[in-house]
């Protein structure tokens, strides 16, 4: 009896897309919201004790600080996602139910003085946690913007 053939890489399917990721799905859908602002929509999408560091290492517990903050640095701000990644969770993490997720993407506006903005990077990195997100960092270049725009550093 002869061995079955090994597959060729040349013969070998082309791998399919994943489906997308529920976390993925939650993060989206909490991004969208909080963009409108909605932050009472978005909440829905967060575990009580929600845990959230903003740039600067501002600490928040909810959607609505994230508004607030928003509305003093910026006249207006929206993402502009340009991908979501789900990170393989380990065997702790799964077990505990998290994943987690990074959107990554850059953002436009206007800042307060009504100067309109765009490419602004940001990475956000979120635990979802048995489908409700607990953990939220973000991180993005509009303080390095404004040191730009106040002259205290060269672009």
């Amino acid at each position: 009896m002869n061995p079955a053939p090994l597959a060729s890489a040349t013969s070998a399917r082309p791998a399919m897309p994943a489906a997308p990721s529920p976390a993925a799905e939650v993060v989206n859908e909490f991004l969208r919201l909080i963009m409108l602002p909605d932050p009472v929509s978005a909440s829905r999408y967060t575990a009580p004790g929600m845990r959230i560091v903003f740039t600067g290492k501002r600490a928040m517990r909810e959607p609505a600080e994230c508004t607030k903050f928003n509305a003093g640095r910026y006249k207006w701000v929206k993402k502009r996602i340009e991908r979501t990644d789900v990170v393989l969770a380990s065997p702790e993490e799964l077990e505990r139910g998290e994943t987690v997720v990074y959107s990554i993407g850059s953002l436009y506006g206007e800042w307060p003085d009504g100067r309109p903005f765009e490419g602004n990077r940001y990475v956000d990195r979120y635990v979802v946690t048995n489908g409700l997100i607990t953990q939220m960092d973000v991180w993005n270049d509009s303080a390095e913007w404004m040191l730009v725009h106040a002259g205290l550093v060269a672009p």
